[in-house]
């Protein structure tokens, strides 16, 4: 059985309930709520991949559409030593092994240009809030792990108002792409 994950149930609107072989999980947003569902549910058992799909905001004007992730990283921890992007005991990227993307995960809504221009310096492309918890956690149970993300908006500049009124055509390309990935 596949696991569908989303951080939250809007990102699933255009997806079918049930949905052939896969079980639905939403997690709720944030690092801490997304570790905490995926850790309950694989700790459960009868998990073969966990599918996650959802929105994320762009810190490259020039990228959108669903992209497949390939790496997370942190962009809201610090190291002892004050290196943004560390964590003093997390890796600072985590791998999918598939995917172009690199997406950079933190506990709060991206939506001005100063924390664009420091994003962008982590080498990320993509800003979210759970990719990275979400792929440390499928890792832990060597569970394999594919996410797609939507871009919705541009993580700056009122970004929040810009989710809200994509969120509906995001889940739409995310369907699109459940249905030519895995025939469903």
């Amino acid at each position: 059985m596949k696991l569908l994950v989303a951080a939250l149930a809007s990102e699933l609107d255009a997806f079918e309930d049930p949905l052939d072989g896969f079980e639905r999980l939403v997690t709720g947003p944030g690092k801490l709520q997304a570790a905490y569902a995926l850790t309950r549910r694989l700790d459960a058992g009868g998990i073969d991949e966990v599918v996650v799909v959802g929105t994320a905001g762009s810190v490259d004007a020039s990228v959108t559409g669903v992209h497949e992730i390939a790496a997370a990283i942190q962009h809201d921890v610090t190291d002892i030593d004050g290196i943004a992007g560390q964590h003093v005991s997390l890796p600072a990227r985590v791998e999918t092994g598939g995917g172009t993307v690199t997406i950079a995960t933190g506990d709060y809504f991206v939506d001005d240009a100063d924390a664009v221009a420091s994003i962008r310096t982590l080498g990320a492309t993509l800003v979210d809030m759970e990719t990275y918890a979400y792929i440390w956690v499928a890792e832990r149970f060597g569970v394999p792990i594919t996410v797609l993300k939507a871009v919705s908006d541009s993580a700056q500049d009122d970004a929040i108002t810009d989710w809200r009124s994509t969120v509906a055509a995001c889940s739409a390309q995310l369907r699109t792409e459940i249905r030519s990935r895995y025939g469903v």
